[in-house]
């Protein structure tokens, strides 16, 4: 039988820091056959996360999940810091006792959990880390070249956990339906979980950020040659900057895409730290750029999730009127109005 996911998102699977399993549902065209979160148990994933696209049942522990067919469960939470949170430990061990694999995107992998490990054998199952980094990385080229004929489209952001990603990914698929020979390049624990290739660039040594980044744009070239990179992190975040700034100088980008949550104004998890107005943070990343390749900021993508329909087309008016960009919600509106102002973008260097 074919492998089928049951997605951890225990209590946590209305907010965004179960993005994991929001992005696999989403994007995803692995087997999903329930999402395991006994605060939401007798709904339906689509009910709890609009958009999700898939619409699976929600269970209230693994055993339900094993009953309905899962072989394997995604750890579906990307907690702050990336670590295992102890009060899984129990749900895990009892996955393994059921017979079922475990996959997680954490910073604390699973393979180096000597509990973990020793049930896993006991059991007969497979433990896989998303994040765990591939062998021979280092410092990029010293002349910072990048294949040929290649143009590389970056999302950046102004906080975490805002929609990156689903930007990227939107994007990416639209591009595609346009005739585009378009890539998305995933650089985190769930795109990897999406696309099945990427490197999760915040579990790399920090002096290999860069490094990993040109990797993936070398792989990411052989398979296309329009590359939307999945952004990380961002420049404003006082805990996670030093991954955005290693990849967004080892992606080289041509191409900016800001995200950015309607109505935020202070960092989620730094909250004394303001959001600097819109075209400060443009002109920030846009400096930040240029020390290895210049690119400009074409359009912004808002989140808007936290407003009706009418507070989002008012997000997003106001958005246009103070940067002078095309500003859009790719999720509620569709990604075609950011498209069209990315590709112009990108058929301006040509």
């Amino acid at each position: 039988m074919s492998e089928r996911l049951a997605i951890l998102a225990e209590g946590l699977f209305d907010q965004p820091d179960a993005k994991t399993g929001h992005g696999l549902l989403r994007f995803g065209d692995r087997d999903v056959v329930c999402v395991v979160d006994s605060t939401q148990a007798g709904k339906t994933s689509a009910s709890v996360v609009p958009f999700s696209r898939r619409d699976v049942p929600i269970v209230k522990d693994v055993d339900a999940a094993q009953a309905l067919g899962a072989t394997t469960v995604l750890i579906g939470i990307a907690p702050t810091g990336g670590k295992l949170m102890p009060a899984w430990r129990t749900t895990l061990l009892r996955t393994m006792t059921l017979g079922m694999n475990i996959e997680a995107g954490l910073h604390s992998l699973l393979t180096d959990d000597s509990e973990l490990v020793a049930a896993a054998a006991e059991y007969g199952v497979d433990l896989r880390d998303l994040r765990s980094s591939p062998h021979g990385l280092s410092v990029p080229r010293s002349d910072l070249s990048r294949p040929t004929g290649i143009r590389v489209v970056h999302t950046v952001g102004t906080d975490c956990a805002i929609g990156k990603m689903t930007t990227g990914l939107e994007l990416c698929d639209a591009a595609k339906a346009r005739g585009r020979n378009s890539v998305f390049v995933s650089t985190g624990q769930t795109g990897i979980a999406i696309t099945g290739w990427g490197i999760a660039v915040d579990h790399v040594i920090a002096d290999y950020v860069a490094g990993a980044a040109e990797r993936l744009i070398d792989e990411g070239a052989t398979r296309g040659d329009l590359l939307f990179v999945e952004g990380q992190g961002s420049l404003l975040h006082p805990g996670y900057s030093g991954v955005t700034q290693g990849l967004l100088h080892g992606a080289q980008p041509d191409v900016l895409v800001l995200q950015h949550l309607a109505g935020q104004t202070v960092n989620n998890d730094y909250q004394t730290r303001p959001i600097p107005p819109l075209p400060e943070v443009i002109a920030l990343y846009e400096l930040s750029s240029a020390a290895v390749r210049p690119a400009r900021v074409a359009c912004l993508a808002l989140n808007t999730r936290l407003l009706d329909a009418g507070g989002a087309q008012r997000a997003i008016e106001e958005t246009e009127a103070l940067t002078g960009l095309v500003a859009d919600d790719v999720v509620r509106n569709g990604p075609d109005r950011l498209l069209d102002a990315v590709l112009a973008a990108v058929d301006a260097l040509a």
